[in-house]
């Protein structure tokens, strides 16, 4: 999720909590605990009261051996000394051979339909052919959270961009956001799109989807264009996602409600729209219901509620529909991540990224069949539903959204399983959920089998023994107010051997506590080793490379000055915990999900709003006038493009190594 959008006003959450948690500090967090990783790293540091960048004792080094990056903020991006960067696609550039030349001043909505979209988040390499390790051919599956259409379009302000966008520019705006596929392949140590691929595609706001699971034909999704509640056109702020076991894309959609126009007071069930977090009775961020009024709620009162899902889509077939999972709740998705139980069911983990919101897990009923991919097609819309509750001896808890079962009750609204998807948050509340701190990026690591999962930031949350007991600090988010963030690591029985991502308790332990380890009032635990230009804030996305390191992504704000940037550090070992700063992305821009080939030797990495906030004061930009940067193209009057690039060595080896 962008900053912008992270620092809307949001309502406070009504809850009813069945255990409160301003207490556990005083119940039982150990400092032990918490720091019980660095302590096997540190020894002597153990009698700290922080283990902070630059202590007397350091770590030996990490596994990383590449030049660390100095910490910088200007117009440009920058990558360690011994590499190259290439960029592989800008926003608007062709994915087809006949599409459109990139032209502002024609863009449409055909014409987008058939370029590579804007602000691109989730990213995954697929290799070619499916099942293979090839690691110089295969599918880029890109995800395109939102537009902003002010720093797209000349002549604009976000004071009166809506009034002034043409319907063409609509349009285009409609079709630049969803999901791209793209062929590449590895030519002369350049990667580059196959124009002509079978593979390529292009899926946004106007893109028949089905609706499948618990809430599929509900009346609450039913519309006057769809009375059978079963079809929906189009997917909305795709932010992250996933890859299920049989090479489906899993994205999560983010905040649906931007892009409604007129009043959302006059919908239905005020209580579930409201606990969803939307708080504004005019967002209309793209002015769509100028050109469809479906997305105007006096005009189609039941429209929003068929987005916030989790969409699968088969980037190995071009014509397969792309359906939205019921199952698997409905949130502010920021992403699907799929992992295998002993017993061959799938197991998905899901952060809800908004502060006091929840983790998730959906487990199939059946296992997938490794053999048969065409038999996995419905697999997601059977199974169990949860949320996390965590307790301060290091357990953790799977609680069942199951309706019927404990305060799940019809008295409570929740008489059916479509019931508590479409109202997931609330059921949460009930069976008492931990709230976290902005949950995003979750990864599972394939060699230690241990999760990782980034809590954002929460500035609203207070100390302990201040205001009320929801919004204290609790053993997994410590601190109040949190606007640093910080990283958790689960350990689900088996890791290391078998794991077993379907039980129903996990251990975990708190991983990092991001922020400025020089300042002590911040808190901020890393490995001592930890260098000036290795901390960092508001962890987002988290990706696991071929060699086991664990690399984070940012997404602010940061502090003044500092720039969002992609850091990487082991997991075990004496290097645990000790971040380094790899790649620093241009101001405003936002670095996004990392992916690797298989061999370790490439990494691609999505750039999304760059410019987004002026360089004078980094606060946001109004217009491509005021943007901070117009990177990569740096045209005067034109404006930046989101983009995805390509990282390696110049030498061809393993990245980071």
């Amino acid at each position: 999720m962008s900053d912008r959008q992270k620092t809307r006003a949001r309502p406070t959450p009504r809850r009813a909590i069945a255990e409160t948690y301003g207490e556990v500090l005083a119940n039982g967090i150990a400092r032990r605990h918490v720091l019980k990783g660095f302590l096997a790293i540190a020894g002597a540091a153990a009698t700290l009261p922080l283990l902070k960048a630059g202590a007397a004792i350091a770590a030996e080094p990490s596994t990383l051996a590449f030049a660390e990056l100095a910490r910088v903020r200007d117009t440009k991006d920058h990558w360690p000394a011994g590499y190259n960067r290439q960029i592989l696609a800008r926003w608007g550039d062709a994915l087809f051979v006949d599409s459109p030349a990139f032209d502002l001043k024609s863009l449409d909505g055909k014409a987008a339909a058939r370029q590579f979209g804007y602000n691109n988040d989730f990213t995954q390499f697929l290799p070619l052919p499916l099942g293979s390790d090839s690691s110089d051919h295969g599918l880029l599956v890109v995800s395109h959270e939102y537009a902003t259409p002010f720093l797209m379009f000349s002549g604009l302000t976000d004071e009166d961009y809506r009034a002034k966008l043409t319907d063409d520019q609509i349009r285009a705006i409609m079709a630049s956001v969803g999901i791209s596929v793209l062929e590449v392949r590895k030519a002369g140590g350049q990667w580059q799109i196959v124009l002509d691929g079978p593979y390529n595609r292009r899926i946004h706001m106007g893109t028949e989807m089905a609706i499948s699971g618990p809430a599929a034909g509900d009346a609450r999704l039913q519309t006057k264009a769809d009375p059978a509640g079963l079809t929906v056109f189009g997917t909305i702020s795709n932010c992250n996602g996933g890859i299920t076991p049989w090479g489906t894309m899993l994205s999560g959609e983010e905040g649906a409600m931007d892009v409604f126009a007129g009043d959302y007071k006059t919908l239905p069930n005020q209580e579930m729209v409201e606990r969803q977090g939307w708080d504004e009775d005019e967002n209309d961020i793209y002015s769509a219901s100028r050109v469809e009024p479906r997305f105007r709620f006096e005009e189609e009162p039941n429209e929003s509620m068929r987005f916030d899902w989790v969409v699968e889509i088969d980037p190995f077939d071009p014509t397969a529909k792309p359906v939205k999972r019921t199952a698997l709740g409905r949130m502010t998705h920021e992403g699907a991540q799929c992992s295998v139980a002993p017993d061959g069911r799938v197991v998905v983990f899901m952060g809800d990224d908004d502060d006091f919101e929840y983790l998730y897990r959906f487990v199939t009923r059946d296992p997938w069949n490794p053999t048969d991919r065409a038999a996995n097609r419905d697999l997601l819309d059977y199974g169990t539903l949860s949320v996390a509750k965590f307790d301060s001896d290091g357990s953790m808890h799977w609680l069942a959204l199951t309706a019927g079962e404990g305060p799940l009750t019809a008295a409570a609204g929740f008489a059916s399983q479509a019931d508590v998807v479409l109202n997931t948050r609330a059921a949460a509340d009930l069976v008492g959920a931990t709230p976290m701190d902005a949950p995003e990026g979750f990864v599972v690591h394939p060699k230690t089998g241990k999760l990782y999962v980034a809590m954002t930031e929460n500035e609203d949350r207070l100390a302990a023994g201040e205001g009320e007991a929801k919004e204290q600090v609790n053993s997994a988010n410590p601190r109040g107010p949190n606007p640093h963030g910080h990283l958790l690591e689960l350990v689900p029985p088996g890791a290391g051997d078998q794991p077993d991502y379907a039980a129903d308790s996990f251990q975990w332990d708190v991983f990092v506590l991001c922020g400025d380890p020089s300042k002590a009032e911040e808190g901020a635990m890393y490995n001592p080793a930890t260098s000036v230009n290795g901390w960092f804030t508001d962890p987002d996305n988290l990706a696991v490379d071929p060699a086991g390191r664990l690399w984070v992504a940012t997404d602010g704000p940061p502090p003044a000055g500092i720039a969002d940037a992609l850091f990487v550090m082991d997991t075990e070992g004496p290097g645990r915990a000790l971040p380094k700063l790899f790649y620093v992305a241009p101001i405003g821009a936002e670095c996004c999900s990392p992916t690797f080939t298989p061999d370790g030797q490439t990494v691609f990495l999505s750039i999304q709003h760059p410019g987004e906030l002026r360089f004078a004061d980094d606060e946001d930009a109004t217009s491509i006038a005021d943007a901070g940067t117009n990177w990569p193209d740096f045209v005067d009057g034109q404006p930046a493009r989101p983009s995805l690039i390509v990282l390696s060595r110049d030498d061809g080896g393993v990245v980071g190594s």
